[in-house]
């Protein structure tokens, strides 16, 4: 019965599941770059950044919401992502708050001792970005085309992830 309440108890579950080998991304999710118009977000400091901004880069993108249990699920598997790919200097980790309250979201963050930059859209997010299903996991290449979209829960820890992100940043 505490599983249908309490949203860590079911983020629990979830990542219990995605250990078995669940949940794995599918690198190819997109067969051809979709364009995205140009979003801001907006970081805890008050600080506003445009996707045009980070056009060179690679940009991994992910809507989410401290009370979601897929969200609670994958975080830990997107921290891993995000730390062992912090030397590259070409790829920026974007978690966006669906809630638009980043600086709520960094103390949950704090708290489980995730480390990653936290911002919040201050712009209309097109549907096929984000259709407000959460989490929803997108990643755009150096020219700011989408080139992997996933909705729901994924183990961002796979080898072939990060190595499909440092080939994007390689290119």
């Amino acid at each position: 019965m505490v599983l249908l309440f309490v949203p860590a108890a079911k983020g629990l579950l979830l990542r219990g599941l995605m250990k078995t080998g669940l949940f794995q991304p599918d690198i190819t999710s997109i067969s051809k770059p979709v364009q995205v118009p140009d979003i801001s977000f907006r970081n805890v400091k008050g600080e506003n950044i445009t996707l045009s901004s980070l056009k060179g880069k690679v940009v991994f993108i992910n809507f989410w919401a401290t009370w979601c249990p897929p969200c609670i699920a994958e975080m830990p598997s997107i921290n891993t992502l995000y730390q062992k790919l912090a030397t590259d200097k070409n790829i920026i980790f974007l978690m966006a708050d669906a809630d638009g309250r980043p600086e709520q979201a960094l103390l949950f963050l704090k708290k489980k001792n995730y480390d990653l930059p936290v911002y919040a859209a201050t712009t209309a997010v097109p549907a096929n970005v984000s259709a407000g299903t959460i989490p929803t996991t997108i990643v755009l290449n150096k020219k700011g085309a989408m080139v992997y979209h996933h909705e729901g829960v994924a183990d961002y820890t796979n080898d072939k992830f990060a190595a499909y992100l440092q080939q994007l940043s390689a290119e």
